[in-house]
């Protein structure tokens, strides 16, 4: 009488299923995003259902075992890493906070007006100018004042309005904001003009960990735009 060898499936039982199945099920599940749990449940499924005839080389065994443990340890770096920049991030939360309540030198920003004061400002001419004219507007859009500078030379230059209109009167106290234009090569170019606003609050991007300034103009300012900070 010929007798059969029992198989593999035979001696491992009907509901156990290939390592093959197993390997193929779980990368069409997410072969692109396995984590040591995935890797850890493939290693033992090939350990259950080897062939008793044919098991796993030693080598390939201890190669997997090292593929597991790189696995984890770079797991392991990620978490820390992540640990780390969040607590980055709340330490330059924290530490922006002293800023509230402070005055900032920032581009293109609204500037407060105290009653009898004066608004600072300057401007960045890397090439100098032939001319400068300074515009004031008010809060609503309305033109205030128009001052006029003449030639320029190269770097930054210093500017102040009074608080006054074009006919010599104090303005009321409030918020202003600064445009300018400079005559540079024969041509009219809008610059930005700096001036100081005070910070009411920041916020910080859970993204990138980029902190931003509110200073009321409706349009944050990111720090890294500061310039100057005063009481």
């Amino acid at each position: 009488m010929t007798t059969t060898s029992p198989t593999s499936a035979a001696l491992l039982g009907s509901k156990v299923s290939s390592y093959e199945n197993s390997k193929n099920a779980s990368a069409t599940t997410s072969a692109a995003n396995l984590g040591k749990q995935d890797f850890l449940k493939l290693f033992t499924a090939q350990l259950n259902n080897q062939d008793p005839l044919d098991p796993v080389k030693n080598e390939a065994f201890v190669a997997q075992l090292a593929q597991f443990s790189q696995l984890e340890a770079l797991t392991n770096i990620q978490t820390s890493m992540d640990g780390f920049v969040n607590s980055m991030s709340a330490e330059k939360l924290l530490g922006s906070a002293s800023l509230i309540g402070k005055r900032i030198s920032v581009p293109d920003a609204p500037s407060e007006l105290m009653s009898g004061g004066s608004i600072d400002a300057t401007i960045d001419l890397p090439q100098g100018a032939s001319g400068v004219a300074l515009t004031v507007f008010d809060s609503n859009g309305n033109k205030v004042q128009d001052l006029v500078a003449g030639p320029q030379l190269p770097g930054t230059v210093d500017l102040s309005w009074n608080g006054t209109d074009a006919l010599g009167n104090a303005v009321p106290p409030g918020t202003y904001y600064l445009s300018a234009n400079a005559v540079v090569g024969g041509k009219t170019t809008k610059v930005s003009v700096n001036t100081l606003a005070t910070v009411r609050s920041i916020t910080t991007n859970p993204a990138d960990g980029s902190i931003s300034l509110d200073v009321g103009s409706g349009k944050p300012i990111l720090l890294s735009s500061v310039k100057q900070i005063s009481q």
